[in-house]
This record gives structure tokens, sequence and C-alpha cells, in this order.
């Protein structure tokens, strides 16, 4: 009796995550207010500045929306994930990779996701190559390449763990074999 009174109480316990889930889609409204503050600079400029300037504001948008597009493959995929199953087959309208993303693909998605921001970063930077000091413009390649190389282990090491995970499903399916 105890014992699954503990476990109703973990079970709906998974609610609290909800609220979290909210704040992280309100925060994208700040998401979109900069990325509107970046676009009227860009429309508001037109013909008065650089190419470079233009570039380098729809660098700052681009980062922006894949801030954003982050944001929601996260708080989608961990809701379905730990709080409630949205399977897309009973949803019109939904996107296919709805009901699909376990945990694992969700941190290579949010990895990449994290080095295709960084890159955006280290190109606006590269942009202001001249006004950076050289130690600044280490520091910036360095922590991009930390980001492409953690990527790159935690991908391999999920392959190597789910090839290992299939070997064993297939040897202990074989059953024991008789050696003679």
């Amino acid at each position: 009796m105890l014992k699954r009174l503990l476990e109703h109480y973990l079970f709906l316990s998974r609610w609290l995550l909800a609220p979290f889930f909210i704040m992280l889609t309100l925060g994208l409204f700040a998401l979109m207010v900069n990325a509107g503050r970046h676009l009227i600079s860009i429309l508001t400029s037109l013909g008065s500045t650089s190419e470079d300037r233009v570039i380098l504001e729809l660098l700052g948008l681009i980062d922006l929306t894949l801030t954003g597009a982050l944001v929601m493959i996260v708080t989608i995929s961990l809701y379905e994930n730990f709080v409630s199953g949205a399977p897309a087959t009973t949803r019109e309208g939904w996107p296919d990779w709805m009901g699909g993303i376990d945990f694992t693909q969700l941190k290579l998605k949010l990895l990449t996701t994290i080095v295709a921001i960084s890159a955006i970063k280290l190109l606006e930077v590269f942009m202001d190559v001249p006004k950076l000091d050289a130690r600044d413009l280490n520091y910036y390649i360095a922590i991009h390449i930390t980001f492409v190389v953690s990527t790159f282990l935690f991908a391999f090491s999920d392959r190597v763990t789910i090839s290992g995970q299939a070997e064993k499903k297939t040897s202990d399916e074989a059953g024991p074999r008789d050696e003679a």
C-alpha cells in the first residue's frame, strides 16, 4: 500500500515540470522582441549602412531564431518524455517528429543546435576581426571547437551504446550455443 502511494505521488509530481515549460515558452516572447529589434535595425538602415552591418544584423536574427527553435524542441520533447505523451498521429497539423524524439535524439538535436548557434556567433566575430584582439578571438574559436568536439563525442558514444545494445539483444535472442 505504501509503495503504491509513493509511486502514485511520484507519478503525479511530474506535473510540477509544467510551470517550467510555460516559463520557457514565455521566454520566447523576449527572443521575439530582440528579433524585432534586429529587423527594425536592418530596415531603418537600408541604404545608409555597410553590407557587413546588414549581414551582422541578419546573423543576429538567425541566432535568435535558432535559439527560439531550440527552446521549442526542448520544451515539447521534455513534455512528451516526462509529463504527458502527445502523439503526432492523433493531432492534425503537428510535426511528424512529435512523439518520436527520445532523450538521446533530444540531446543530439540540442547539441547540434548549440553548435550552429556557436558557429553563427563565431561568424559574427570573424566579421569584426579587426576590432578584436588575438586572445579574444582564440577564446571564441576554442569555445566553438569545444562544442563541436563535445557533440561529436556524445554522438559517437550514443552510437557505440546503441550498437552494443543491439548486439546484446541479438545474442540474447539467439540463446546459448551448444559447444561440441
